[in-house]
């Protein structure tokens, strides 16, 4: 079981490292292409790009959860799954759609942007959100792979479309000259290569997810959501949580330490890529042990994903604890002492969390994973938006901005102790796998 769940792990830890690198390529080129107007314009665009992201994940993730114990339980109808993410991603994508084509500059202006950065912006938010659909079908294609038996194939999927896009910035923005609009055109097309690579899978003689013409179902939609809330939460909660950052520590000391929280925020993506390759990881294996009534296979899975977890956790903070000072410096190109003040302690309290960040995400992901939908969703929200914003206001309001790079291990303790108080996952009992 062990070997079996190191061959999930490592592809889908290698593939959201891979996400959250091209994330960091696609800021670096904006910036050199159109400088702070871009990135400002970019900024803006993000929280969309997250709820997009958030939807995507929530429908096909937790289609693809329904999917895996319909099968280990020999469900009748969990084959009806996959279609009916496809047709939900669709009708949802196509309100975006209707966005960009309608009305792209409102929803710009909307995020608060001004005339300058309207005009900076308006091809870059109509092309994502006219890709809207891509995006998020690309959740259901490879969730689905990674649930049939094949999840090299998902890796390689994300890493290749991730690769795609960080050479295509670069040829479109910089030899073809089309700026913001280069930008776009190579993020929205980056799924296109990660569903065709999916397709390998589909069309191979392994593949043993069908395609059923059908309406789309409510009832289906609303189960799979149920145990997608994690995957939601966890593309939704890092723009509402930069945005409360930003708010407070723009209050607190100005622009150098919202930048100071930049780069904070930039390294602790690859940091919460890990655990969430981890969580992903064990999703297929214990949602197949889960609806076979495998407890022990359960069991096993819980306990070898947590010490992996913990061992990451706690080689993630010995690192950015001891090399603070050259993290921050390759971001700090202006050698700003300002930014260095600010950015330097701030990592090193703000990395503390991640000892207790990986215990909660595995958690979180393993009783989604197992049908258990209540616990995991009360545990990513306080962990991805109450908790932390909670500590936010109260420690800076105590302790400064000191305060504010508290808050994040104090909302990873508080929901680690929430954790201990719901319980060990495979202890609970185990519902019925099938939607009521």
């Amino acid at each position: 079981m062990e070997k079996q769940l190191r061959r999930y792990l490592l592809p889908n830890i290698l593939a959201m490292i891979g996400t959250s690198c091209y994330i960091l390529a696609d800021t670096f080129f904006i910036s050199l292409s159109q400088g702070p107007n871009g990135i400002t314009a970019l900024n803006l665009v993000l929280p969309l790009y997250g709820l997009i992201f958030a939807l995507g994940s929530m429908i096909g993730i937790g289609s693809a959860t329904r999917y895996a114990l319909g099968k280990g339980s020999n469900a009748p109808d969990y084959h009806l799954y996959f279609s009916n993410s496809i047709a939900w991603t669709l009708l949802v994508g196509a309100v975006f759609v209707a966005l960009g084509v309608a009305v792209p500059d409102g929803v710009l202006r909307l995020m608060g942007a001004d005339d300058t950065i309207s005009r900076v912006g308006h091809n870059y938010i109509r092309i994502v959100l006219c890709f809207a659909p891509l995006f998020m079908l690309n959740f259901t294609c490879t969730a689905f792979v990674r649930n049939d038996g094949a999840p090299r194939i998902a890796m390689a999927a994300t890493l290749l479309s991730g690769l795609f896009n960080i050479l295509f910035d670069y040829l479109l923005m910089f030899p073809l000259g089309l700026g913001m609009t280069g930008a776009a055109l190579a993020t929205g097309f980056s799924p296109v290569v990660s569903m065709s690579i999916c397709l390998l899978h589909y069309l191979s003689p392994r593949n043993t997810i069908r395609l059923i013409p059908t309406l789309p179902s409510l009832r289906r939609l609303l189960s799979a959501c149920q145990l997608g809330v994690v995957a939601f939460v966890g593309e939704m909660s890092s723009g509402v949580t930069t945005m409360v950052f930003n708010f407070i520590l723009l209050h607190l000391a100005g622009n150098a330490a919202v930048a100071a929280y930049g780069i904070v925020a930039n390294i602790a993506l690859v940091g919460v890529a890990l655990f969430n390759g981890i969580s992903q990881g064990l999703q297929p294996l214990a949602s197949a042990c889960h609806g076979s009534g495998d407890t022990q296979g359960q069991s096993r899975i819980y306990r070898h994903s947590m010490f992996i977890g913990l061992c990451v956790s706690a080689v993630v903070v010995a690192v950015v604890v001891t090399f603070a000072g050259t993290l921050v410096a390759v971001f700090n190109s202006q050698h700003s002492a300002q930014l260095a003040d600010y950015a330097i302690p701030g990592l090193r309290l703000y990395f503390l969390g991640f000892l207790f960040a990986g215990a909660n995400i595995v958690k979180s992901g393993f009783y989604s994973a197992t049908g258990r939908g209540r616990e995991s969703s009360i545990l990513a929200l306080c962990r991805g938006v109450v908790a932390i914003v909670a500590f936010a206001f109260l420690l800076s309001h105590l302790f400064g901005i000191t305060g504010v790079w508290l808050a994040f291990p104090a909302a990873e303790l508080f929901t680690l102790l929430l954790g201990l108080v719901l319980g060990r996952p495979q202890g609970l009992g185990a519902p019925d796998p099938r939607p009521a």
